[in-house]
């Protein structure tokens, strides 16, 4: 059996929609995704309005948690679980982002991937400028106390 280390992404990308809505998954990542996933992933929505891109297997186990959440949390369902859409990355290494996914997220042509560990985030460049600005103002002393930079 053959170990396969597990994919963790991190950093952050700016990148360009092409008019079709296509988007090039970096090169640092693209390899271990079609390694280890085929190149298959999943796009659905946050709640944070930006997009989140999982591969699919770690899509697959994420899916049947929020589908197992009681039915208070149906809301947080219909978002993640009813947008979500598969995509696979094409000869180029890019993936398509659905116009509907692209509108809800308010995705125009420059936005920004996020590795997050198991994921990535997609958001708009122009709101992901804004949303740092905001976040940073709103850090909270007491987690930063527990890294030391």
């Amino acid at each position: 059996m053959k170990w396969e280390k597990s994919l963790v992404f991190q950093g952050s990308s700016a990148l360009t929609l092409d008019a079709k809505g296509r988007m090039s998954i970096p090169a640092r990542h693209r390899d271990a995704l079609l390694a280890q996933e085929q190149g298959r992933l999943t796009l659905t929505r946050h709640p944070d309005g930006c997009l989140m891109i999982y591969p699919r297997s770690t899509w697959e186990a994420k899916r049947e948690q929020i589908a197992a959440l009681p039915a208070s949390a149906r809301p947080l369902q219909r978002l993640l679980l009813g947008n979500a859409q598969d995509v696979d990355m094409d000869g180029a290494g890019r993936i398509l982002v659905a116009p509907e996914l692209r509108t809800a997220a308010g995705l125009n042509r420059d936005v920004m991937l996020l590795g997050l560990g198991s994921n990535f985030e997609l958001w708009d460049r122009a709101q992901w400028e804004a949303r740092c600005m905001v976040d940073v103002g709103n850090l909270d002393p007491a987690i930063l106390e527990q890294i030391s930079f």
